[in-house]
């Protein structure tokens, strides 16, 4: 078995990149403090081809050194978006026809390996703070919420992790269904 060079995995330029179809998928960081977080959601929404980012609040922007750090030059290839209020996103989002799914543990939520997209929809996922999660005004202003199921006895992901096991089951899904048309 041999490992394989950059060279070799024949990824996308930059240009490549932005010219490239993006899955209908947008991800909202609600109040996302750490700013190593955040540069990790955008390297996970540069590796699915997810469509933009739309960072919220406390959340820390582009150009920043911390966020290179962890997103290794992903922030400058994903397309991203900045409001102070998060429910002004969700608003606009609604406006655009996307669906609004909170990714948070509530009374309700479908599990995301139950999850079933419409490949005729586009959706957007909101991720919350580290600590207080997604705020319950913006669940309520939500179409409604995805939980990653979770068997151990820690019931909490980290929310750059929870955001690529998120991004990576849906943009695999939507995928499938865009194929299947």
């Amino acid at each position: 078995m041999h490992k394989l060079t950059v060279t070799e995995m024949n990824r996308l330029t930059a240009q490549e990149f932005s010219q490239a179809e993006k899955v209908p998928l947008v991800v909202v960081l609600d109040n996302v403090r750490s700013q190593h977080n955040v540069g990790s959601v955008f390297r996970t929404a540069d590796a699915f081809l997810i469509e933009k980012i739309i960072l919220c609040g406390c959340c820390c922007c582009p150009p920043n050194q911390e966020i290179h750090k962890t997103a290794l030059g992903a922030e400058l290839t994903v397309k991203w978006e900045y409001y102070e209020n998060t429910i002004n996103a969700v608003s606009k989002l609604h406006d655009d026809g996307y669906i609004v799914l909170a990714v948070e543990q509530v009374e309700e939520s479908t599990m995301l390996n139950s999850l079933i997209l419409d490949k005729q929809k586009k959706y957007a996922i909101v991720l919350g703070h580290e600590v207080f999660g997604v705020r319950q005004e913006v669940v309520d202003a939500s179409d409604g919420c995805v939980e990653i199921p979770q068997y151990g006895t820690k019931h909490s992901l980290n929310v750059s992790v929870a955001a690529g096991v998120v991004m990576y089951k849906m943009s695999e899904e939507l995928r499938k269904n865009k194929s299947s048309k």
